[in-house]
């Protein structure tokens, strides 16, 4: 490995010694705490960070309901398998009418996906005119395999994928303007 100018060091990053051994004192730019146990990442990262100053720090979530407890210890970007599977088969099962592709925690926003079916309310509608809620915007229209930022004369049509950004909780507010009359 030291071809790539990078160390690998064995043992329990939870403590201080196996940390230094590593060379966390010098600090690295970038320490990944990976385990399968989010408890030990947590402490890694903690560490990393408060102990060390280490400027980034990329954790893994093995349970999602652990991210809260990530988030709160500023420990960012996390990974989580468990919630990337979830959101690939919600993106898979066609029931779903708005499906949520990507959490931008830090940045207090998300993404999600919209199908226009023949019903929807904003089918043959200029995106101008539709009454999307504030803290939203629509990023892309996928049409015939070909994709493009929509803009104010763009007129959304049956079979379209939408994908839109908005804050938390704006959910139902864009459903009722693009899917439901």
């Amino acid at each position: 490995m030291e071809q790539f100018e990078h160390q690998v060091q064995r043992g329990d990053a939870t403590e201080l010694f196996v940390l230094e051994k590593a060379g966390i004192a010098r600090p690295p730019d970038v320490v990944l705490a990976l385990t399968g146990d989010d408890e030990d990442n947590m402490i890694i990262g903690q560490i990393a960070r408060e102990k060390y100053g280490v400027p980034k720090v990329i954790a893994r979530v093995n349970d999602p309901r652990n991210q809260s407890h990530f988030d709160l210890l500023g420990i960012s970007p996390t990974i989580c398998a468990t919630s990337s599977v979830m959101a690939l088969v919600e993106h898979e099962v066609p029931e779903h009418d708005l499906i949520h592709l990507l959490e931008l925690r830090k940045e207090n926003l998300e993404i999600v996906e919209v199908q226009i079916d023949k019903d929807s309310p904003s089918a043959g509608k200029r995106v101008a005119t539709l009454n999307l809620p504030p803290g939203s915007r629509l990023i892309s229209v996928m049409r015939g395999g070909q994709a493009e930022i929509p803009d104010a004369d763009t007129v959304l049509q049956t079979g379209d994928q939408v994908l839109a950004i908005l804050e938390p909780g704006k959910e139902d507010e864009l459903r009722r303007v693009l899917l439901k009359k």
